[in-house]
């Protein structure tokens, strides 16, 4: 990637003998020295030297040459009409992208026409609707030495920022709000983003405490400050911002007026969901089959209408309430909303016509809206009315509604201002006229009757020529070079008046002009260029005062956000038999629960009861595979989740504590590029539970131990489960095959036995997914082999082996010959035996892998 950024060493090298445009493109290159410079060049945007060969490979587009005095350069260019798909190629490609727009109008210039990078666009920045997802906030982050953290949607002005003591809570966070671009301070650790997100060391001027507290306070305030990390943190991440505004073009300052409202955040004031119990529990992202198309908690839960409201349902997943007040405050609101059906109804069909005001309203205060974006804002605030009626009857029953219809403000004047000037369906270029409405600018209008008025005379004058010459074939038209000329046949020529004066030679025919039609040229083009160039002025006056309302339109943005959420979980209370949970209570007790994502996928799926309580918070749980003993416990984690979401859960009844953290261990798979193995990772999440666990948790733990031989793995289960139940306390399901441990929880005052129950007949085993109390009396893997496919000599063998028929070592007979001397039946019987005789319990991962490897090569 390298490559193409900085100046182009070509060009730097003979810097003083360039043209002043390749001057100018160097000079851009070397102020963005860590982007891609796309310079705009008429109706492209080109590249040239070592970044052309770059762009031309990356994007596939022809490289070509530029040729003059001082040589022969590479040159790429992409069209800038259609430019941002190309952007988000060099985006996924790792670039940032500054973009360099001619800032003056070319035909105007009487020189080199100027340029500036009007925005720098980076997978952190994006503004533009094309390039982002409206289901999802798009952040950038900025870390600290110290662990300032601070995250921005620079497209919806959210703005977020915390100060945490530990490098395990940055990544946390970081898996909460998932950001596309990080810049990191000096010092700052790199390791907790993802491979997926382009971190950066950013200037260390932004992050001088000084600096960054004059920054802060010039947009948030005094009050804003925080402690040092944090400060630093969230200044340099104005900056960067600011930088990727780039230049403005209407002589105000880089400020970004839009930024509003910072949210300072503990996160202890919030359900933590680490980054394992984030893809354990499936909330954002699917990890196992479920039946569905998208089977995670988002995508099950999400009849949001909007934009607005599907960015805030995700925001309430990723930081679940831990403030019962709240928490209960929602739940009223969902409630009210489930029971009046009719007003929840019409309140999603006014919704579904609501535009991302979030965005809409950046873009208005950043300059970039068009004429279309302003009327999109004004029939999106022409629904707040009815949407305030709608909430009428609701506000009875739920402060939290009541607040949302209060912040729902139609903001009248901007309404007004928009539908008088802008017009009704106007072009997407706001440059070339069609955009202030009729009767908004006398001044307008007396230029545009002028142009319509010289257009008709025109249209008009093909008529009389035709009667007052008698050239019937006569014609009057317009091209952009010549402009309106009368044409005439070269058999007709000699009718041609004496004041036609010859103006092009075709073919066939010439074209005239008149003195009287010339005046009229005159009058229409400089009627139409004074109105195009006041139109956009007056369009950048309404656009400029429609921004003075943005702290306004966004209050209301906010409110309509809250609303579609609500309503989205009051729909799916409704559709799907969600009942509201009781907060508050001294442990889980649960009846009829059941898993909101896999019960919209089985039809016969059974619900189970949980009783977790104070004195006896830990259950075991044991039973056959596929028995639902992992769908149950990450059942129970999803209800309480949801239930600290404000959301009414799947459950006959609900009542449960406070969950302050959501621990899981739940599947694992080889770190390979990290070097670690299945069993690594799993103790290492299990170390993290035990050390961060305690009474206010709820820890999930499925066949801890399993990575390794049957006894370490037996006695790690014990003395974890020990320790969860003498020292931590934690709400605990643990479920495991190793049986020995039932007799251990017998023992456990604080503990009971679980099981999901199976029935073996002649037919094999029928699992009934039925939570039953105390110890499994089976764990039928044998049966379950044989389901899985396993060839009938290896099941037969196994249970010879289990029921003790067999002897425990391979017999004699199934000692493997010489590969020359074996028939092909005899050899694969021999292997077979051999596969039946090795005993999985007391084998290692590697181990087993080196056996299957030796019996492989041997049947090739």
């Amino acid at each position: 990637m390298d490559e193409a950024l900085g100046p182009p060493p070509e060009m730097a090298e003979k810097a003083e003998e360039l043209t002043p445009m390749l001057s100018q493109y160097l000079e851009l290159c070397e102020r963005y020295d860590d982007a891609l410079v796309l310079f705009q060049v008429g109706d492209f945007y080109e590249t040239f030297c070592v970044a052309a060969e770059a762009t031309a490979r990356i994007l596939e587009i022809t490289l070509t040459q530029r040729e003059d005095s001082t040589g022969t350069y590479p040159m790429a260019g992409i069209p800038i009409d259609n430019a941002e798909s190309y952007v988000e190629t060099l985006l996924d490609a790792g670039y940032r992208v500054a973009i360099a727009d001619q800032v003056e109008d070319a035909e105007a210039a009487s020189g080199l026409v100027d340029r500036a990078v009007t925005r720098v666009v980076t997978p952190g920045t994006l503004t533009e609707t094309e390039l982002l997802s409206a289901a999802d906030n798009n952040f950038v982050a900025c870390l600290t030495d110290g662990y300032g953290l601070a995250l921005l949607d620079v497209s919806t002005g959210d703005f977020y920022a915390t100060e945490l003591d530990r490098i395990g809570a940055v990544s946390d966070e970081l898996e909460r709000f998932d950001p596309a671009e990080a810049i990191v301070g000096p010092d700052a650790p790199t390791e907790p983003f993802g491979s997926e997100c382009m971190v950066t060391p950013y200037e260390r001027s932004a992050f001088d405490a000084e600096a960054a507290k004059r920054k802060v306070t010039s947009y948030f305030g005094e009050g804003s400050l925080a402690g040092e990390a944090e400060t630093r943190a969230i200044g340099a991440l104005l900056a960067y911002a600011e930088y990727a505004r780039g230049a403005r073009t209407d002589g105000e300052t880089g400020r970004l007026e839009y930024l509003t409202h910072l949210t300072r955040y503990d996160p202890r004031e919030y359900m933590l969901l680490d980054a394992v119990a984030l893809r354990s529990l499936e909330v954002f992202e699917p990890r196992h089959v479920h039946g569905l198309e998208g089977a995670s908690l988002i995508e099950t839960i999400d009849e949001t209408a909007s934009a607005l409201g599907g960015r805030t349902l995700r925001d309430w997943l990723r930081r679940p309430l831990l403030d019962p007040t709240r928490i209960e405050g929602r739940l009223d609101a969902v409630g009210a909303l489930r029971d009046r059906v009719g007003d929840r109804e019409r309140a999603g069909e006014l919704l579904a016509d609501v535009y991302d005001v979030e965005r809409l309203v950046s873009r208005v205060s950043r300059g970039r809206a068009d004429a279309r974006d302003l009327r999109a804002l004004e029939s999106t605030l022409s629904v707040v009315p009815d949407l305030r009626a709608c909430l009428s009857a609701a506000t009875e029953d739920s402060e939290l509604l009541a607040e949302i219809k209060a912040e729902l403000d139609d903001c009248p004047s901007v309404r007004e201002l928009i539908d008088a000037a802008i017009a009704e369906s106007p072009p997407v270029e706001i440059t070339e006229g069609g955009v202030i409405r009729e009767g908004y600018d006398d001044a307008l209008d007396d230029l545009r009757r002028t142009e319509r008025e010289g257009k008709a005379w025109v249209d008009a004058l093909e008529t009389e020529e035709r009667e007052r010459t008698g050239i019937n074939s006569l014609k009057v038209g317009h091209n952009s070079v010549h402009g309106y000329y009368i044409e005439v046949t070269d058999p007709n020529l000699e009718s041609v008046p004496e004041e036609y004066h010859r103006r092009q030679t075709l073919k066939n025919a010439e074209r005239f002009y008149t003195p009287e039609l010339k005046e009229r040229e005159d009058e229409i083009i400089r009627a139409g260029e004074r109105a195009d160039e006041l139109e956009y002025g007056l369009f950048r006056e309404v656009r400029s005062e429609v921004a003075e309302a943005t702290e306004r339109m966004q209050r209301t943005a906010d409110a309509i956000a809250r609303l579609d959420a609500l309503c989205s979980l009051a729909t799916v209370a409704a559709e799907y038999g969600y009942r509201r949970p009781e907060i508050g209570a001294a442990g889980i007790e649960i009846e009829g629960g059941r898993h909101p994502v896999v019960e919209r996928s089985e039809a016969s799926f059974v619900p189970n009861p949980t009783a977790l309580l104070q004195e006896q918070p830990m259950a075991v749980l044991t039973g056959p595979n596929m028995s639902g003993k992992s769908t149950y416990m990450r059942q129970v984690a999803l209800v309480a989740l949801l239930a600290q979401v404000g959301s009414f859960v799947p459950a006959r009844h609900a009542a449960l504590p406070v969950v302050e953290r959501v621990f899981t261990r739940v599947g694992a798979s080889d770190d390979i590029a990290g070097g670690r193995s299945t069993f690594m990772v799993e103790m290492t999440e299990l170390a993290a539970i035990l050390k961060a666990a305690d009474e206010n948790s709820l820890v999930v733990l499925d066949e801890v131990g399993r990575g390794t031989s049957t006894r370490d793995g037996y006695a790690i289960a014990q003395a974890a489960t020990e320790h969860l139940h003498d020292s931590v306390g934690a709400y605990t399901l643990f479920a495991t095959h190793h049986h020995e441990l039932t007799d251990v929880v017998e023992g456990l005052p604080r503990a009971r036995n679980y099981h999901f129950s199976a029935v073996r007949d002649d037919d094999g085993v029928e699992f009934e997914h039925d939570l039953r109390a105390g110890p499994a009396e089976a764990s039928y893997g044998v049966e379950v082999a044989e389901m899985a496919g396993v060839p009938a000599g290896v099941v037969d063998r196994a249970s010879e082996l289990l029921d003790g028929s067999g002897a425990s070592a391979r017999p004699a007979t199934a000692a493997r010959p010489e590969p020359e001397a074996a028939s092909t039946d005899g050899g694969r019987e021999a292997l077979l035996a051999e596969l039946a005789a090795v005993d999985l319990a007391e084998t290692t991962p590697l181990e087993a892998l080196n056996v299957l490897s030796r019996l492989q090569s041997e049947l090739e």
